[in-house]
């Protein structure tokens, strides 16, 4: 495609972007379980009135859009209060949670090169369910993430994270909640941790921080996981997410000053004059500061509260109803609105099950080791419950009693899923294939939903021709592992009982 000869007409192109939504996921009506958090056509209104009013004006120079900078600051201060921050926490505004979290990690490697100046391969130390934001950072920052393991109930193992702590460790990470299960990891061990060994701790609240504050009033049982506990220098929270702003608006907030500092850009030598970014963008709309601003400012304590009582109503008739089929079982104990399940019927594939229903409009995240389906339950969730567990019943029956049914995408997930770390880059690349055939100048956006078919690619063809088989084999070794485990089990029992002259 060219740029056009001649200009087209505001109404056809308007018209012509509302037809492009014509294949897009169906969030108006509830059918998303994740990206999409709409609180009211009213609030939508104000967000996009709010974001008009500052599109134009750059946050690059704050010195020159002083309101700008204004609300920033207040977004940081009331963020502050929330998370039961005291007068001494700063902090800035990011695009998202992703930037939120790069941008800790990049301050705490920059601040070990004062503190540590002899660490050459920095290490930050977190649960294996922390966001791939901390993964991201550590490849573009040239930090090495360490994982430790999760326990049952699906939160670290703090004993493992602490064995895995060393002379390379520039900081600690954790999350509340931690996305796949929903669960809130022991914040207040880790924080221990981090003071006995003189650590900077992040924990990432992107999704939970415009929750847990308002779940906690409400009654429920949440562990402390914010500024209130001693440990904690460092906290990613999105507005964009349950703070009900305009998609481009999270916080990443410091303890105090002398973390944050090293989170700043500054250049003097550049012909152009001098240079300073306090986050990772230059040039930035101030309209996700205003629609953030006007979304905290609008809706308030009590309509926060009001929100999450409501959400979590919905989460816990989402529970009851998934714990009523009974080839299905909810994963960990959620503290929020982040709910996951999976298939305790070796008949039933859960990745069938989210392609079944994907059919019938339902989107859902899948989630791996172990396998599941990831739902992010709102308020605007509500009206659709009856719909949506309809389907889900009639779906799962359907699964039951059609086995031919995995292949395709459930396959592929299936087969990445058991891939063993050793042999991750090999879906790695798998995956790459995919994004590199989406940024092709060949490739038609129409035809996203062909993106997953080989075109003569070899890694997809290998997913495509040989995803069953492979499948198949990993189900049954892993069957055959379990058997060896229980076997030499029973053979240390009974020389044990041997040992001691027990029968």
């Amino acid at each position: 495609m060219n740029i056009p000869e001649e200009g087209v007409d505001a109404q056809v192109l308007l018209e012509e972007m509302q037809a492009k939504k014509k294949d897009d996921a169906d969030w108006r009506q509830g059918k998303v379980w994740s990206l999409v958090y709409h609180l009211s056509d009213e609030h939508t209104d104000l967000l996009k009135k709010a974001y008009a009013s500052f599109f134009a004006e750059n946050f690059l120079n704050p010195m020159a859009f002083v309101s700008l900078k204004q609300m920033e600051t207040e977004i940081v201060e009331m963020c502050a209060d929330m998370l039961h921050g005291d007068g001494n926490v700063v902090g800035t505004m990011t695009s998202g949670g992703t930037e939120s979290i790069m941008m800790a990690m990049y301050a705490y490697r920059q601040r070990a090169r004062t503190h540590k100046p002899w660490v050459r391969r920095p290490e930050v130390v977190g649960p294996a369910s922390l966001h791939p934001a901390f993964r991201k950072a550590a490849d573009y920052f040239n930090i090495k993430l360490v994982e430790a393991p999760l326990k049952d109930d699906f939160t670290v193992d703090v004993r493992a994270m602490k064995r895995k702590i060393g002379r390379n460790t520039i900081a600690l990470a954790a999350s509340a909640p931690q996305y796949p299960q929903g669960v809130v990891d022991p914040i207040e061990e880790i924080a221990a941790i981090a003071r006995q060994k003189k650590l900077p701790f992040h924990v990432d609240c992107c999704i939970g921080g415009f929750m847990l504050p308002w779940v906690e009033k409400l009654g429920f049982s949440i562990p402390k996981f914010d500024f209130r506990v001693d440990g904690v220098t460092s906290i990613s929270a999105d507005v964009h997410k349950y703070g009900y702003s305009a998609k481009g608006a999270s916080v990443v907030l410091y303890k105090n000053i002398d973390y944050l500092k090293y989170q700043f850009y500054v250049s003097t030598v550049w012909l152009g004059g001098i240079y300073v970014s306090p986050a990772m963008q230059g040039t930035k709309s101030g309209g996700s500061i205003a629609a953030a601003w006007a979304a905290m400012k609008h809706l308030g304590k009590n309509g926060y509260m009001a929100m999450a009582k409501e959400t979590m109503e919905v989460t816990r008739q989402v529970i009851e109803r998934i714990g009523a089929i009974p080839e299905l079982e909810i994963m960990g104990k959620p503290h929020m609105s982040l709910v996951s399940y999976r298939s305790c019927d070796p008949d039933v594939d859960i990745f069938v099950v989210a392609d079944q229903m994907e059919e019938r409009g339902w989107h859902h995240d899948r989630l791996q080791h172990p396998n599941g389906i990831h739902v992010t339950v709102t308020a605007h969730h509500a009206g659709i419950l009856d719909q949506y567990f309809s389907d889900l019943i009639e779906v799962v029956a359907y699964v039951k009693s059609h086995p031919e049914l995995v292949g395709g995408n459930a396959a592929m997930y299936g087969m990445l899923a058991k891939i063993p770390q050793a042999l991750g880059k090999m879906g790695q690349l798998g995956v790459r294939k995919v994004i590199e055939k989406m940024y092709h100048p060949d490739f038609d956006a129409r035809d996203m939903n062909k993106i997953t078919e080989s075109s003569g690619d070899p890694v997809m063809a290998l997913f495509e021709k040989y995803g069953n088989d492979v499948l198949d084999w990993m189900n049954k070794l892993d069957a055959t592992k379990v058997l060896i485990v229980d076997s030499a089990k029973e053979q240390i029992k009974q020389r044990s009982r041997g040992l001691l002259g027990r029968k």
